[in-house]
C-alpha cells in the first residue's frame, strides 16, 4: 500500500474538523489577548525552527534528514493540541486560536523555511532536491485551506451538523495519525530502526527545548498557568501529518526518506506531552 493513498484524506480530515471548531471569536483573540497568542506563534513560527536548524547543525544529520526535522518544526500546531490542552487543564479556547493562526501563517512560511533548508541542506537523490514551490503552496491550499474553510462554513449555515460531524472526527484524529505513523513505519521499519539512535535523540531534543524555550516565553511574559501549559503543548505538538504529506507526496519530494524524522517525531511527541499531562493533573489533583 502506497501510504499517500492515506496520509493526504487524513490530513484533509483533520483540516475540516478544525474548520469545524472555529468562530469569529477565534481570530478577534489576537486583538484581545494578543500576548499570550503573539508568543504562542512566536515560539511555534520562528524559534522552534531556529531551534531545528541549530540541532541538524550540531548533530550533523544526513541531508534528507536534517531536511526532514525542519519540515516538522516548520508545520503548523496538532489538531490533537486542543484534546491535550482540555486533558493539561489548559486554555482550550487559546488552543483552538493558535493552531486555526499557526495553521494559516504556515500556508505562507513554510516554503520560505523549507527553501533555506533545501539550499542548506546539500541533499541529494539522483541529483539535487528541488523544492517546487508552485506545487507546495498549491497542496496546502487543497489539503488545509480549503478544508479548513469548507468546515467553516459548515459550521455556519449547518452549527448542529457540525457539531455532530466534530464529535465523530475528534474521537479519530489521534488514531488516524498513530495509523499513519504505524503504516509508514512498517514500510520502513528497517531504516528507521538503523537510524532510531540519532533521529531519536534529535527529535527528543527537539521536543523537549520546544516545551521549554515556551514555558520560558511564557513566564517572561508573565502568562497565567493555564495560558503556559497551552502554549507548552502547542508549540511541543506539530502537525506530523502534514509534514509527512509534504516529504511523500508526489508533487513535493516524493521522498519517504523526508518523512522518517515526522514518522518517530510523531510517536516520541505524544509519548512526551502524555507524560505532560499525567504529570500536571497529579499536581493539580494533589492541589485540590
Amino acid at each position: 500500500m502506497n501510504p499517500i493513498i492515506i496520509v493526504l484524506p487524513i490530513l484533509s480530515l483533520l483540516m475540516f474538523d478544525l474548520g469545524l471548531t472555529l468562530k469569529l471569536d477565534d481570530f478577534s483573540r489576537l486583538l484581545h489577548r494578543p500576548r499570550a497568542v503573539l508568543v504562542g506563534l512566536l515560539g511555534q513560527l520562528v524559534v522552534l525552527p531556529a531551534v531545528a536548524f541549530l540541532l541538524i547543525s550540531v548533530l550533523h544529520l544526513e541531508p534528507l534528514y536534517a531536511l526532514g526535522v525542519v519540515l516538522i518544526a516548520c508545520c503548523p500546531g496538532g489538531s490533537s493540541s486542543n484534546v491535550f490542552s482540555k486533558l493539561a487543564g489548559g486554555d482550550v479556547a487559546l488552543s483552538v486560536t493558535l493552531t486555526a493562526l499557526s495553521s494559516i501563517i504556515t500556508l505562507f512560511t513554510i516554503p520560505v523555511v523549507l527553501g533555506i533548508a533545501v539550499q542548506q541542506s546539500g541533499a541529494t537523490v539522483d541529483g539535487a532536491v528541488q523544492l517546487p514551490m508552485g506545487n507546495l503552496i498549491m497542496q496546502n491550499i487543497v489539503l488545509m485551506a480549503i478544508p479548513i474553510i469548507l468546515g467553516a462554513v459548515m459550521k455556519w449555515r449547518w452549527p448542529k451538523g457540525a457539531k455532530r460531524t466534530d464529535a465523530v472526527l475528534s474521537r479519530i484524529a489521534f488514531p488516524a495519525l498513530m495509523l499513519l505513523a504505524g503504516i509508514f513505519f512498517a514500510q520502513h521499519y528497517t531504516e528507521i530502526i538503523a537510524n532510531f539512535r540519532q533521529l531519536g535523540v534529535c527529535i527528543l531534543i527537539l521536543i523537549l527545548l520546544a516545551i521549554l524555550v515556551a514555558a520560558g516565553l511564557s513566564r517572561i511574559a508573565r502568562l497565567s498557568g493555564a495560558v503556559r501549559r497551552t502554549i507548552v503543548i502547542e508549540v511541543g505538538m506539530q502537525n506530523a501529518a502534514q509534514a509527512i504529506a509534504i516529504a511523500s507526496s508526489p508533487f513535493i519530494f516524493a521522498n519517504d526518506l523526508i518523512a522518517i524524522p515526522a514518522i518517530i517525531y510523531a510517536l516520541l511527541m505524544n509519548v512526551v506531552l502524555l507524560i505532560y499531562v499525567a504529570v500536571l493533573r497529579k499536581q493539580m489533583k494533589n492541589v485540590g
